[in-house]
């Protein structure tokens, strides 16, 4: 996984993983692995967190805020 550069030094996210239809978020918080994919949490969503994702900031306030309980189960 890649280290989430939190360019905002308040995330709760600490690494990322972009695949081709989810990406996988790991939070400093949690040795847990949520993945959010475009069949659950939906594509536009995702496509979204990739760019926070890769940006460095602003992808834990994205989650709490629209997808918090949509990761995979």
């Amino acid at each position: 996984m890649e280290k989430y550069l939190n360019k905002n030094n308040n995330s709760g996210v600490s690494h990322f993983e972009i695949y081709s239809d989810k990406i996988a978020v790991k939070f400093t918080n949690s040795y847990k692995i949520y993945s959010y994919s475009y069949g659950y949490a939906g594509k536009s969503h995702v496509d979204k967190m990739k760019i926070f994702a890769e940006r460095g900031y602003g992808l834990n306030t994205y989650i709490k805020t629209f997808v918090n309980n949509l990761y995979d189960k």
